[in-house]
C-alpha cells in the first residue's frame, strides 16, 4: 500500500510499546458480519500486540552501499506469513532512515521473524531479503522490496510475491526459497506474458492456497491445472499460471486486465480494493481477503477518509473469476491507536499474512504502515 499525497508523520516507536498492554481481548472485532463462508470472525489476542516493531539498533552491511544500513530503523510492518516446521515465521517490511520523510521515500527490505506461539517472535538480526547487485537492481533500488506474501509449493519451495520499488515505478517480483533464508529472485510476475505488460505497473499478489490436513498447513492450490494468483490495487484482477513463477493475467474483451471486484460506494473499499493475503481454497469457494481504501467523499462513515479495513469476497471454486459474495462491513479496521495513526496518518489495518496454525487461522496485518500486529480466529 503506498499513498504518496497523505501529509506523514513519522511514529513514536515508544508509545505503540506502551500501548500494547491496554490491548481488550475476546471480543469479536468491530464491524463484523458472520457469513458461513467467511473466515473469521477475528479477536485480537490478550497480550502481545503489537507483535513486530522497529528496532534503530539493527545494522546491515548493504550490499549496493557497501556500508551499514539501519534497515529496520524507522518502520516495521506489512508482513506476509508461512507456517515451517510446527513455527509461524513472519517476513515484514522494514524501512531503514535514509531517504525522505514520506512514505516510499526510504528503503526497505524484508526481515524474518519465527514463533512458537503466533505472538511472541523471535527475530533474525540483518534481513533475508532486499536489493542487491543483481538482475533486478533497476527494478528495487533505491525504493527496495515491499510488502510480501508467501505460499508453499507441494514440493515444498517457497514462493514470494513483492513489490518491486524504485521509486519510479512498482511490479510483483516473483521469488522462490528452499528454507526462507536464501532466495532466487525469478524476475517480474508478468514477464513472459505478452510486450504490452512491460510496462504495467502493478503490485499485490496473492497466490491461493487450499489447506492440506495430512501436512496441516496451507499448500498452494491447483484449480483445472492451473495455480491462480490475485493481484492488484485500484481493482482486483486474475492470472494464471502452470508453475507458480510464470504468470499470464486474464483479459477482457478489450484485452485489458479483467477487473473482477472494483470500489463500492458508501463502503470501507469505496475508494478501491486491493488484494490481501494468499485466497484460501475452502468447501464454500474461494475465500479472497482483501483490502479497502475507504473514499474522502461518499465512502463508509464510520471510517476516517482514506483509512484501509480489511473485507472477505468468495469466489466460485470452479471458477476464480465469478463472485458469490461479498462481505458488507470490514472484518478487521482501525481501532486501536497504532491502527488509527503512524507513518500513514489515516489509519491502516492492512492484511497480508494468513496462515493456519493449531486450529486457528492467525492473520497478521500492518498497522498505519508502522508496526505488525495479528488478530485470530478458529477454524470452522
Amino acid at each position: 500500500m503506498r499513498t504518496k499525497d497523505v501529509p506523514i508523520k513519522v511514529l513514536a516507536k515508544v508509545l505503540a510499546l506502551a500501548l500494547s498492554a491496554a490491548l481488550l481481548s475476546g471480543v469479536p472485532l468491530t464491524a463484523q458480519t458472520e457469513q458461513p463462508w467467511e473466515i473469521g470472525p477475528f479477536t485480537r489476542p490478550a497480550e502481545g500486540n503489537p507483535v513486530i516493531a522497529p528496532l534503530p539498533a539493527s545494522t546491515f552491511t548493504d550490499p549496493i552501499l557497501k556500508a551499514p544500513a539501519h534497515w529496520e530503523a524507522l518502520h516495521t510492518f506489512n508482513p506476509a506469513a508461512i507456517v515451517r516446521d510446527g513455527k509461524i515465521y513472519v517476513l515484514y517490511r522494514a524501512e531503514d532512515d535514509s531517504g525522505a520523510m514520506e512514505i516510499g521515500g526510504h528503503t526497505s527490505r524484508l526481515g524474518l521473524a519465527v514463533s512458537d506461539d503466533g505472538i511472541h517472535f523471535t527475530r533474525r538480526p540483518e534481513p533475508v531479503f532486499f536489493p542487491d547487485n543483481d538482475n533486478q537492481k533497476l527494478r528495487e533500488w533505491p525504493g527496495g522490496d515491499e510488502d510480501p506474501r508467501l505460499v508453499e509449493a507441494e514440493d515444498g519451495t517457497y514462493v514470494l510475491t513483492y513489490t518491486q520499488w524504485n521509486r519510479l515505478a512498482v511490479t510483483v517480483g516473483i521469488a522462490t526459497s528452499p528454507d526462507l533464508l536464501h532466495w532466487t529472485k525469478q524476475g517480474t510476475a508478468f514477464q513472459f506474458a505478452g510486450p504490452k505488460y512491460a510496462a504495467l505497473k502493478y503490485k499485490s499478489a496473492g497466490i491461493v492456497s487450499r489447506f492440506d490436513p495430512a501436512k496441516g498447513r496451507l499448500i498452494a492450490a491447483q484449480i483445472d491445472g492451473h495455480y491462480w494468483m490475485y493481484w492488484g490495487e485500484g481493482a482486483i484482477h486474475l492470472a494464471r499460471s502452470a508453475d507458480l513463477i510464470h504468470w499470464t493475467p486474464l483479459e477482457d474483451e478489450n484485452g485489458a486486465p479483467f477487473e473482477l471486484l472494483g470500489p463500492r460506494p458508501k463502503h470501507f473499499d469505496s475508494s478501491f480494493p486491493e488484494t490481501g493475503p494468499p485466497p484460501v481454497l475452502t468447501s464454500q469457494g474461494i475465500v479472497v481477503i482483501y483490502n479497502g481504501k475507504n473514499a474522502v467523499k461518499g465512502g463508509d462513515p464510520k471510517l476516517g477518509a482514506e483509512a484501509y479495513a480489511a473485507g472477505e469476497a468468495l469466489f466460485q471454486p470452479d471458477n476464480p473469476v465469478r463472485v458469490a459474495a461479498r462481505t458488507e462491513h470490514p472484518i478487521l479496521m482501525p481501532e486501536r491507536p497504532w491502527e488509527k495513526t503512524g507513518q500513514y496518518v489515516a489509519g491502516t489495518t492492512f492484511a497480508e499474512g494468513l496462515v493456519a496454525f493449531h486450529g486457528q487461522w492467525f492473520l497478521y496485518y500492518g498497522c498505519a504502515d508502522s508496526l505488525v500486529a495479528v488478530v485470530t480466529a478458529p477454524m470452522k
